[in-house]
This record gives C-alpha cells, structure tokens and sequence, in this order.
C-alpha cells in the first residue's frame, strides 16, 4: 500500500483551514487560555494544516492577545484573525496578525434574508456596500484575504454572485460560502458551489472554501460535496469541536479524501500521522473526553469485538479495516516506558505523542513521571500524556491544590478536608457530604466562595487495571459563564478535586477579563 502521507504530486489540493482556536473554542467549556493556544497552535504546524484561524482579534483583549502570540509562534500555516465588516474589527484584526510569518485576515458579513432582517437590521445594498468597503481596506495592508457569506446554505444564490463578484473585484483572495447553521444536505451545498462558480467573475482566480456546521450530522459530507464541485479549502475543528454541535471534523474530512481518493481524485497536506496526537492533546487541554465511538480516533475506531470481524481482521486486516492505525499516529504498541527509562527516552516520547518539550518543564515532569511508576506496574503513553497535562495545568493558578484527606465509613457521612493555596494564602475547609468527591467539593467551594452550578462530571480510566490513571472532566456554570476543567491522578478523588480547581482556575480567568461579545459568526 502507498505511503499515504505522501504529498500529492498534482499542483491541485484541498487546503485545511483548522479553526479550532476560533470556531472550535466557542463550544462551551472549550476555552482555552493562550498558553494553551500556543501548544494546539504548534501542534496545528506539525499537522501541516495550512491555514490557522487564531481568533476572534476584536472581540476582548484576551482574544486579540491570543491571536498575536499564535502569529508569532508558528511559520508554516498562514495565520488568519476573523473579523466582521468594522472599522475597529478589521483594523484589529490587521493588527494581532501584522507580525505573523504569513498573515492573513477573515472578513464575513450575513447574505440571508433571516440574518440581515432580524440580526443585521441591514438592505442588501447595506451588505454589499460593507463588505465591499471592508474588503477594500483590509487590501490595503494585506494580499491574502478571506470573505464569507455567513448563512450562505440559507441565501439566496444570485444575491450572493453578486456580492461575491464584487469582493472578488475588491481583492478578496478566497470565497468562503459556509453552512453556518448546519441546514444543508450535500447535493444542494454541492449544487451551490458550482453556479457560483459559474456565476462569479473571476472565480477561476480564487479558492472556493467550505466552512460546514454538523447540526444535521452532515457536516463532513456537506464539506465533501463541496469538493467534488470545485472548492479547495476545507475549515473544520480537530475532534469536530465547535458551536453546538460542532464543526466538520478535520481528521473525518481528512482521512475520507484520502482513503476515498479513489472516488474524490484529489486529497490534502496533513501529515496524517500527527492526527491522534491532535486529538488526544485538544482532549487534554480543553478537558472534554473523545467519544469510544468518534470515527477516525476514538478508542473503538479500530477495535473489533465480533468473532466474525475478529477472524477476517487476523486472517487479512483491510477485511474490516479500511485504515492503518499507525497511519493516524496511533502507535502499534501503546506499551512504551518504564521506571528504568531516562530522561532522553522521556523526552523523545513526549515529542511523538505531540507534546511541545520547548515549553514543558521536562525535568519537574520527569521527576511526576518517575513518581507514577512507582505507583504503577505499566505505564501507556496516555499515562504520560495525562501526566505531562496536568503539570502544565498548575504553571498559571490563581487556586492550587496543596492537600486533600477523606474518609469514609458504613454508618457515617464521607468527609473532607481540603488545603488550597490561593494567591500564595493557604487557606483550609472540611466538610461533608454524599460521596467522598461530594464532601471534596464542598470543601472546595467554601475556600473559594462559590457555589457554581456543576453541569457534567465525568471520570474515565485512561489506561486498563486496578491502578489505572483515571481522569476526570467537569462543566461549570456561573453567572452565564461556562468553563471545563480537567484532572488526572491515579487516586479519582485527588482527580476530582484537581478538575474542580482547573475550572474554577478558568472561571478566575474569564472573569479578570471583559467577555467577549454575543455574536453569530460563520
């Protein structure tokens, strides 16, 4: 079989325009601070994507901070800020990227009748009239300029020829017709890009993009048709990540092109190998499991159980695999280090399995590491990711976990007491309650002097046996805000009380900063 990480020979690719850090992290609990951006940004580079949608410049100052530090940290993808059709939106956007090795600048503006009459409040002739300004005077700092037709599966075809030709006109370098709501099937977003194709003066000097919501669950193959038809940009999220149920899924699309290019003739420039990597690291950092069942990298993707499907995958695998798990980073043998290992072995493992050694502190995660083997008899390179994870999570903490005891007995409520350092000041709290994690949070909640609404918790064993490290996820709700939190640690309480202040730490962190703007965006 040929090495499918190949680069196509042909001039003619899909590109991937990854806007995890922008469309991706407006999903709630998935914000992101901008260390974290950082790492998923670099992480994004060795996936080989080519565009990166950083943020949203002008919506707080967080946001625009977020999207300057991404420019200058990676040099291969181009690096782009969204921005509506304002003059202190645009000039923003201009701005966050204007260090960036390959900048670039997303403008949209609403093309649907429902989205101009009750959000816009805006004519048609208002739309064309803004966006042909915006486009305008972002060309004069940039060459490299993105327009989008927000709700474009909803507008209608000859308003949106005319807009587009007049963009196009004022130098927009790329068209983007998104399925914002998720409302299209796949012959009719297809059919859309080619009479707009069609349509468009110019269009053969522009690319076409797909930007594809997955309410419908369509959202890949929307992206797909539209490739078929002509478009050779693809935006979509690692993990599929995005506003409510999310965005078409980069290694979904990715993999589809690839393994089907026998049927699509044309493919992209991930590195494929780095997809899981990706995968497991969003998951890490925005502290929100991959589903078993998430086609490409979740845990059953190529697990078989049937004693059919056992027999035909030993006797020849594409009997029921149609991919090589290798092929996606998922390496053959999960088994990798020890307490016997070095550091250089350690070092060398965190940077396969995608994590930034640049900007890990290796020797206070050796040491963790070290510390794990002992307590355990095997160590998986989810161990180490998790490991190395929650040690960045701590680097920045207005809240930190100094102690924790809890006790529990038939006959009597479990009790906690909890020790926090907060803001150097270590402060203490007991109390109890249902269950130990019960009891450890309502310690918790009385040093910090909230009572946030705890909308998911979630523990899942990262590795197999009694001494699994077991991980925990949670969704907080306070005051509008939604945060996710993460832990990870061998004892599931100790994981409890760690995801509860990675949160509460989030929460700290959004609220020492102006929110962003409620807006609908592509």
């Amino acid at each position: 079989m040929a090495d499918i990480n190949t680069k196509p020979a042909e001039a003619d690719y899909v590109r991937i325009f990854d806007t995890t850090l922008r469309d991706g992290e407006q999903s709630p609990g998935c914000t992101m601070n901008v260390e974290e951006k950082i790492n998923i940004a670099r992480q994004l580079e060795r996936l080989n994507v080519d565009i990166i949608e950083a943020g949203f410049a002008a919506s707080s100052p967080g946001d625009f901070e977020s999207v300057r530090r991404v420019a200058d940290s990676v040099k291969g993808p181009r690096v782009l800020s969204l921005s509506r059709t304002r003059e202190e939106d645009v000039d923003q956007a201009l701005r966050a990227v204007d260090k960036a090795h390959s900048p670039g600048i997303h403008i949209f503006i609403a093309t649907s009748e429902i989205h101009m009459k009750y959000k816009l409040n805006m004519t048609r002739e208002d739309v064309l009239d803004a966006a042909t300004w915006a486009v305008t005077r972002a060309r004069k700092s940039l060459d490299y300029i993105e327009f989008s037709c927000e709700d474009a599966s909803r507008s209608d075809w000859d308003f949106m020829a005319k807009i587009c030709a007049e963009v196009v006109r004022a130098g927009a370098t790329v068209i983007n017709l998104p399925d914002t709501t998720g409302h299209a099937l796949p012959e009719e977003f297809g059919r859309m890009f080619s009479y707009l194709r069609e349509h468009v003066p110019g269009s053969d000097k522009v690319i076409w993009s797909a930007h594809c919501h997955n309410d419908l669950g369509l959202a890949v193959a929307n992206s797909l048709a539209a490739v078929k038809n002509g478009a050779r940009q693809v935006e979509c999220t690692i993990n599929g990540i995005g506003e409510r149920a999310g965005n078409c899924s980069m290694e979904e699309v990715v993999m589809a092109m690839r393994t089907r290019h026998d049927l699509m003739g044309i493919q992209s420039r991930v590195n494929t190998r780095q997809i899981y990597p990706a995968s497991r690291l969003l998951s890490q950092v925005i502290g929100q499991p991959v589903p078993a069942n998430k086609p490409i990298v979740g845990d059953n993707a190529f697990a078989h159980e049937a004693g059919i499907h056992q027999d035909g995958v030993l006797k020849y695998k594409l009997t029921y695999e149609i991919m090589k798990p290798e092929d996606i980073g998922i390496p053959s043998n999960k088994l990798v280090l020890g307490k016997h290992s070095g550091r250089h072995a350690f070092a060398d493992r965190l940077r396969h399995l995608g994590v930034d050694t640049n900007s890990t502190d290796l020797n206070k995660a050796f040491v963790e590491f070290k510390a794990l083997c002992d307590k355990k008899k095997i160590i998986y390179d989810d161990d180490i990711l998790a490991l190395v994870t929650e040690e960045a999570r701590r680097t920045t903490d207005h809240y930190e976990l100094v102690d924790l005891r809890v006790s529990s007995a038939s006959g009597s409520l479990p009790h906690a007491q909890v020790a926090l350092r907060v803001d150097g000041d270590e402060q203490r709290a007991e109390a109890v309650g249902d269950g130990m994690v019960d009891a450890c949070y309502k310690a918790i909640y009385k040093i910090v002097g909230l009572q946030p609404a705890l909308e998911r918790y979630a523990v899942k064993a990262i590795t197999g046996g009694t001494d699994a490290l077991g991980e925990v996820s949670c969704l907080l709700r306070e005051n509008g805000m939604t945060v996710a939190g993460a832990g990870a640690h061998s004892d599931i309480v100790m994981a409890s009380a760690l995801a509860l202040v990675n949160a509460l730490n989030r929460l700290k962190g959004r609220t020492a900063m102006p929110l962003k703007p409620t807006m609908d965006v592509p």
